[in-house]
């Protein structure tokens, strides 16, 4: 039981935001799993105030993030008189109140860490109130686990024309990746590495961009080339490893999107469709997107090696821009005849 609360407060200190407590339920029902039964009402109690601790951190944090910036403010800066005998430094919390049509009560309490509920309206107001940046307020809203009402609809914003234009000036496969993974533009050394995705997509190509058909790359989905492909499972060297880290990553990534209908519907078709899916799903597992070394056994070049490197645009973080740099020259061998016998067999559910 030592161990368990050991490993619980150790992975709370590591944990730096709001959103990394979604690791968190995935660990204490795995640590949970695993104990005696004789052990497990109080591994469930110390989940229980592990739990409670981390809520009060969260809404103090919160509380201490909209208290500086209140205090930042004058009345000037929000057209309000200045008064008289005014002693705290800022604003005063009845006057955001106001400004935020909330009560000055509520208002207190966010501002005190107490637990209150705080709806993604709300917090908006308090954003405009506070004069917050969009990297601050983005920063409120993930201090409060909330999705931005103002955050573009990801299905109907349009992707920035650099952003698409610079997969044509990287000699190295490069691709870009919408928010359910849908790949909206790539190279031609994508095109060439990625048999069975990229290279069946039927594109358009301008200035050395390929683009899909479909402005929303509905047939070019990361996922559903990994778990539906078999040409895939040839292609991705220890398929199993990279397909299980791969849904984990996504299951982080697509937290912010994960009840938007795109989002909703992929998920849903995969899980009834793919067995391995919908088993590395229910898993819970999660993890950030790291990059690092990825393998390939290319039909016509053999084993191929790269360093995977992802960039988040600044105006866009919904979305991805994802480089491949070759660790050395291919001198692999052609593909061998049971190779293109697997690339070409049908998997079950998938």
């Amino acid at each position: 039981m030592l161990a368990i609360r050991r490993e619980l407060y150790n992975t709370h200190l590591r944990c730096t935001s709001t959103r990394s407590l979604a690791i968190l339920v995935s660990m204490t029902s795995r640590i949970m799993t695993t104990a005696s039964p004789a052990a497990s009402g109080a591994a469930r109690r110390g989940a229980r105030e592990f739990a409670s601790r981390a809520d009060a951190s969260a809404a103090r944090a919160l509380g201490d993030f909209i208290r500086s910036h209140r205090e930042r403010l004058t009345p000037a800066d929000v057209g309000l008189p200045r008064g008289t005998r005014r002693r705290t430094p800022g604003l005063r919390r009845e006057e955001v109140a106001q400004l935020c049509d909330v009560s000055a009560t509520w208002y207190t309490w966010i501002e005190q860490g107490r637990p209150v509920s705080a709806s993604a309206d709300a917090l908006a107001r308090i954003a405009v109130a506070l004069r917050l940046s969009r990297a601050e307020r983005a920063y409120l809203f993930e201090l409060a686990a909330q999705r931005d009402p103002a955050e573009p609809d990801a299905s109907a914003a349009d992707v920035p024309a650099a952003l698409l234009a610079s997969v044509g000036l990287i000699a190295a496969p490069a691709y870009v990746l919408n928010p359910q993974w849908n790949a909206l533009a790539w190279n031609a050394a994508a095109a060439e590495l990625f048999i069975g995705w990229l290279d069946a997509a039927k594109p358009t190509a301008t200035a050395g961009v390929l683009v899909p058909r479909d402005a929303q790359g509905h047939g070019t989905n990361l996922l559903r080339y990994t778990f539906t492909s078999p040409a895939a499972r040839t292609l991705i060297v220890d398929w199993e490893t990279r397909a299980r880290r791969l849904v984990a990553e996504f299951r982080a990534d697509s937290i912010r999107h994960l009840n938007d209908a795109p989002t909703r519907a992929l998920l849903d078709a995969l899980i009834a469709q793919c067995d391995p899916f919908a088993r590395f799903w229910a898993s819970q597992d999660v993890f950030e997107r790291e990059g690092g070394r990825r393998e390939f056994d290319h039909p016509a070049r053999g084993r191929l090696a790269y360093d995977q490197i992802t960039f988040v645009p600044a105006q866009r973080d919904d979305m991805k821009l994802v480089v491949l740099i070759a660790q050395h020259e291919p001198h692999g061998e052609a593909p061998t005849a049971a190779a293109a016998h697997d690339a070409n067999t049908t998997l079950p559910r998938c």
